[in-house]
């Protein structure tokens, strides 16, 4: 399963516990979704438990495992699209930004090291020919 964002991976989610509550006549474990959607067990937790915060889905856990149920799809739709990349993204850029002024100080810290060295030269140059002339 490609990268999506939690609002696909919902709808995605929802879907597959209608269409196997549909197929098997039972509520569905988050083994069985994560199957039939083809995410692994981790990924489908964290789906999993992103929705149960969200009251979109009920998790059960009884004798027979941990079985999923729709609370309220409806929810889905308050869910932003895209709202965690654009995070992302943002959070990139203020450390590229970041980094692009430190590379900046650096630059600048070299270049005054280099006219500091070129004036100690200068000077030390100086200093030599005045010893010279003098002798």
């Amino acid at each position: 399963m490609e990268k999506t964002d939690l609002y696909t991976d919902a709808h995605l989610f929802v879907s597959a516990i209608r269409v196997l509550e549909n197929q098997k006549g039972a509520s569905p474990s988050i083994e069985d979704v994560c199957r039939t959607i083809s995410v692994s067990l981790e990924q489908g937790n964290i789906i999993c438990r992103k929705l149960n915060d969200m009251e979109i889905i009920e998790v059960v856990e009884g004798a027979y495992g941990t079985k999923l149920f729709v609370r309220n799809f409806l929810l889905i739709e308050e869910i932003p699209k895209e709202a965690e990349e654009s995070k992302l993204e943002d959070e990139i850029k203020k450390f590229q930004d970041s980094k692009k002024g430190h590379s900046k100080e650096l630059e600048a810290f070299r270049q005054k090291q280099k006219l500091k060295k070129k004036d100690l030269f200068a000077e030390l140059n100086q200093k030599l020919k005045k010893g010279i002339d003098s002798e």
